[in-house]
């Protein structure tokens, strides 16, 4: 049992914690010296915080292997640069594919402009969430303008193939919207090399940052309606919102000290590298799968050991509700998980667990072996009560 106040963190899927202590010296440094708006100004401060700005955008052009980073337009996070992507691209008479394990980031954006004359069509994955480009090809349509692929599921880590998916668009002619909420940071991302069109990520996940921040990648060819309107401190006598990047759209005073340390988060993975932090990843992963799977009565959700997957591990007890089973981790044991639907509906579907829900446990690059032994141990405490 976890001494009291004492946090095992196990929900990285959702948010990453602990922050790097760049990062958080990044947010304090520019709330005291950044704090101005940026692009509204031409004094030495307003120029400080517009500089925060492109160096976030830079740092992540380098990561996800863009040429300009003002092809990138910071959003709030996942969901809102979805929603840009989704209502800003497609238009009445459209045919878009998504998978079947997709957030509600992008099915409930579906499911309005489907009410909207948007056509949508959800391709099956097998029970692990796993499927192949061919599958995808099949839905394709004369009139068939996107294709929307979650990169990772974020309740059965399974792994789709982007690069595979991203040359049948280019072949057919369609768009790829990629949501990379659990892959960016940790899985190599290289927009060019991919075939991807548009690319949404979070902040506050595997990129190290705070929440409140993320952004959406625009291939150069692309223009979207901008979902919000307003000002942005450029072209201010025009009427309407400006065409030029990527002011056409972040209408607002954005987060400065949230991108400041998202560009801190984003360093850091560049120094460490994807490759390292995928690696210490797969070996918790692996690790923690190999103690739950012994655990009679107990179901791990998502690949097979062995096969491809980001760090996350749902399972379901036959003899324990989700909800009650990660009360009894966090009010007992000090382990903290997410019990429940995890947005994702479409995903429960796919594993057959649409009735009951789940437990998901997910690492990061702060987690430890120590860590995932106690989660281990707890788990086998509990079991024996079932």
């Amino acid at each position: 049992m976890q001494k009291e106040n004492e946090v095992l963190y196990f929900d990285h899927a959702a948010t990453s914690w602990p922050k790097p202590q760049a990062v958080l010296d990044a947010v304090m440094s520019a709330m005291q010296h950044e704090s101005a708006n940026p692009g509204r100004g031409s004094h030495r401060m307003a120029v400080k915080a517009s500089r925060v700005l492109f160096g976030g955008r830079r740092s992540l052009a380098k990561l996800f292997g863009i040429r300009n980073p003002n092809d990138i337009a910071f959003t709030l996070n996942t969901t809102a640069a979805l929603n840009v992507a989704i209502k800003g691209f497609l238009k009445p008479g459209d045919h878009v594919i998504a998978t079947a394990v997709e957030h509600n980031s992008v099915r409930r954006p579906l499911t309005y402009i489907r009410e909207h004359g948007v056509e949508v069509s959800y391709v099956d994955t097998d029970e692990h969430g796993e499927l192949d480009a061919a599958m995808v090809e099949s839905a394709i349509r004369p009139h068939t303008a996107l294709i929307i692929v979650n990169h990772s599921s974020n309740l059965l880590g399974s792994i789709l193939p982007v690069a595979d998916i991203g040359e049948v668009a280019r072949r057919h002619g369609v768009r790829l919207l990629v949501d990379a909420a659990q892959s960016a940071g940790v899985l190599d991302i290289d927009v060019e090399a991919m075939g991807i069109d548009m690319l949404a990520f979070p902040g506050h996940k595997a990129l190290l940052g705070p929440q409140g921040t993320g952004g959406l990648y625009l291939h150069p060819e692309l223009d979207l309606e901008p979902l919000l309107h307003g000002g942005t401190g450029s072209q201010s006598e025009a009427e309407g919102q400006p065409d030029i990047r990527p002011d056409r759209y972040e209408a607002g005073t954005p987060n400065t000290p949230g991108i400041a340390g998202l560009r801190a988060g984003v360093e850091t993975i560049l120094d460490v590298g994807t490759a390292r932090i995928r690696a210490h990843e797969r070996e918790l992963t692996l690790r923690l799968m190999d103690g739950l799977q012994a655990l009679k009565g107990l179901r791990i959700l998502g690949p097979p050991a062995g096969r491809p997957r980001t760090g996350i591990v749902s399972f379901v007890a036959s003899e324990v509700d989700p909800s009650e089973l990660a009360f009894i981790l966090d009010q007992h044991y000090g382990i903290a998980v997410r019990a429940g639907y995890h947005c994702t509906p479409l995903a429960h579907g796919q594993a057959g667990t649409s009735s009951t829900g789940a437990v998901r446990a997910s690492v990061g690059w702060t987690s430890t072996t120590d860590e995932v032994d106690a989660f281990i141990a707890a788990m086998k405490e509990i079991m024996k009560h079932y």
